[in-house]
């Protein structure tokens, strides 16, 4: 056989060097694709009226006794039986009446199983660690703005994100401490970010003096929509017009207040119970608050990754309000360090009060150019964790992933029925 002219080979070698950089892009195009994952279906089997609750628990600044990565991969997976009890859950009414609810689960031979890295390091800080990385977003153009504007304050001292137009994800510690309910559970409310109005109905000048009262009835501080800063000597100083005035506001005068709302019901899952799930419990720190009012805000969806370590970034992102920077949003991103199958361990700056946040990552919608942001977990808040179940406890920031069988279940206390979720 002769040799192969040139005018041949040439649009061959084209050809397969084509089709390798095709199949190159592909493969990190789908690194950054969110994936496509069938979900179980969750059931209601049977509800049935409970006592109401005493609201006689108190808050905990930080959990301890956490059954870690190592610890829970030598207690054995729970048969379909535990499965369906940790996701049957309360529901606390605005009225203080209470039911049980049992579920069924469905398809869960079609789950995708998690493998991960089941290494883990020793810390000795907590909380913030090393320099404080945090980000504090007080000027109302980026805080009352999607993503951020899907950030929520609870009247407990936590936060949440919406992830529906009526429907908040938080922690349920902030609501129940594994044995009661909080005693500022009994009237939750749940703040929206607002932006301030230039001309208050009833005050004086721009800022509205006379709106920033205590609603009658109020005790709760957080639940007073703060004064604009700049009241006093700015606002006797911008004699100016329009333009000039409005420039020499500075982003402090536009912070904004919260406008809250009631929130119609809670549910919690009781895997988060004392005595139902045992070691398990940081799995299932979750609740879903349904508000009577559905806020004029933007949500955010949920999503569901296998291996968030496995991602090119690998970083998550977070916003809530910590308490020691009050009347602000903090936000935050950072690497996951670790990982199991229903926790993402990690070293996000945080402080008590942004328990609660949404966790989200940023990846492409299958199929779509667009770059789509989903909640894949809940952040818990600073944990003392048994790592290798040795009793020997490690400390972490905490956050609780979103798995099938959770997606399932918050899928079916937002529409009231799973079916309408099967993808993730």
């Amino acid at each position: 056989m002769g040799p192969i002219p040139l005018c041949v080979l040439l649009p061959v070698t084209v050809l397969v060097v084509m089709v390798a950089v095709a199949a190159e892009e592909k493969m990190v195009d789908d690194e950054y694709t969110w994936p496509q994952w069938k979900v179980p279906l969750v059931r209601k089997r049977r509800t049935v009226p409970l006592s109401s609750p005493q609201f006689s628990a108190h808050s905990q600044s930080e959990l301890s006794g956490t059954c870690g990565i190592k610890c829970q991969s030598r207690l054995p997976s729970p048969s379909l039986d535990d499965l369906e009890q940790f996701l049957s859950y309360e529901t606390v009414y605005e009225n203080g009446t209470r039911t049980y609810t049992s579920v069924s689960v469905q398809g869960l031979n079609e789950v995708p199983s998690w493998s991960g890295n089941t290494s883990a390091r020793s810390r000795h800080k907590r909380e913030v660690y090393g320099p404080d990385t945090r980000f504090t977003i007080s000027d109302k153009q980026f805080s009352t703005k999607y993503p951020f504007s899907t950030s929520v304050k609870l009247s407990t001292g936590c936060s949440g994100v919406l992830v529906s137009p009526k429907h908040v994800l938080t922690a349920a510690h902030c609501i129940h401490d594994g044995k009661d309910y909080l005693d500022g559970a009994q009237k939750l409310r749940v703040g929206i970010l607002k932006e301030k109005s230039r001309r208050g109905k009833g005050g004086k000048g721009r800022g509205g003096r006379g709106k920033a009262k205590r609603r009658k009835g109020d005790n709760n501080k957080d639940e007073v929509e703060e004064k604009e800063e700049g009241d006093g000597k700015a606002e006797r100083k911008g004699k100016g017009k329009g333009k000039k005035r409005r420039s020499r506001r500075s982003a402090e005068s536009e912070k904004p207040s919260f406008k809250w709302t009631r929130v119609k019901k809670t549910e919690i899952p009781k895997g988060w119970f004392k005595g139902v799930s045992d070691g398990l419990a940081a799995d299932y720190d979750y609740a879903v608050l349904e508000l009577k009012k559905a806020p004029k805000v933007k949500h955010m969806d949920l999503g569901f990754i296998p291996s968030v370590k496995k991602l090119p970034a690998g970083r998550i992102h977070f916003s809530g309000f910590d308490d020691d920077r009050p009347g602000t949003l903090v936000y935050r991103f950072c690497s996951v360090s670790e990982e199991s199958s229903d926790l993402l361990y990690q070293y996000c700056d945080a402080k008590p009060g942004s328990s609660g946040s949404g966790v989200y990552i940023r990846l492409k919608e299958p199929g779509k150019k667009k770059w789509k942001r989903k909640i894949i977990g809940v952040f818990s808040g600073h944990q003392w964790v048994d790592v290798n179940g040795d009793g020997m406890q490690q400390d972490y920031n905490v956050a609780v992933r979103i798995t099938p069988t959770k997606y399932a279940q918050i899928c079916y206390w937002v529409h009231g029925d799973s079916s309408e979720c099967q993808v993730a």
